[in-house]
């Protein structure tokens, strides 16, 4: 997934508390229960009857962004359709949807890594959190044979600071999540997408 304040490259707020962006906090000390992973990557597909350019529309749009989650935390979301890597927009979020933290109402900052029109879109989130985390996620499009788009949602958190990863809480998006909002997607495309004022 996506806010309303940007916090660029900022160094690590040591005596700050961490408030999570569309993440759960993580524990005090390292949890070391958890059981190792080597995945870093979670990617789902699925096949969108739509060309390519209609489903990368949705996906350069912030209020397409809000349209398409599954988790109901994007409320509403701030900024003009991306077009290049480095654009950002806001995503106003409230943690309520997931009922796990009382965060209440908070934006973070989507900021593009990777923008190829028709082909591929990737961010990451930048919010209050200190230190980032440096997640990734993204979809990456591709025309079918038969017709329509093989569409692939992906979450790659193998960049993410060392402090999220002695946490041991990753993935923080299950797949089904992923999987979900393919499918709102399709749904969103197929009753042909309509930008909202943002």
């Amino acid at each position: 997934m996506t806010d309303a304040e940007p916090m660029p490259d900022a160094e690590p707020m040591p005596d700050a508390e961490p408030m999570p962006d569309a993440e759960p906090m993580p524990d005090a000390e390292p949890n070391t229960d958890a059981e190792p992973t080597t995945v870093e990557r979670l990617e789902v597909q699925r096949l969108i009857e739509a060309d390519a350019a209609a489903i990368f529309r949705v996906l350069c749009d912030p209020q397409g962004h809000v349209a398409i989650d599954s988790s109901g935390m994007l409320m509403d979301a701030t900024g003009e359709p991306v077009t290049a890597a480095g654009d950002t927009f806001v995503v106003h979020m409230d943690r309520e949807a997931l009922n796990d933290y009382p965060l209440g109402r908070y934006d973070v900052t989507v900021t593009i890594t990777t923008l190829v029109p028709d082909r591929e879109i990737a961010w990451t989130i930048l919010g209050r959190i200190r230190p980032q985390i440096g997640h990734v996620y993204g979809y990456t499009l591709k025309p079918a044979a038969d017709g329509g788009t093989l569409v692939t949602s992906y979450y790659d958190w193998s960049a993410i600071h060392q402090t999220w990863r002695d946490a041991g809480i990753f993935p923080v998006v299950p797949e089904s999540a992923l999987r979900a909002t393919l499918g709102i997607l399709a749904r969103t495309v197929a009753r042909g997408y309509v930008r909202s004022p943002g």
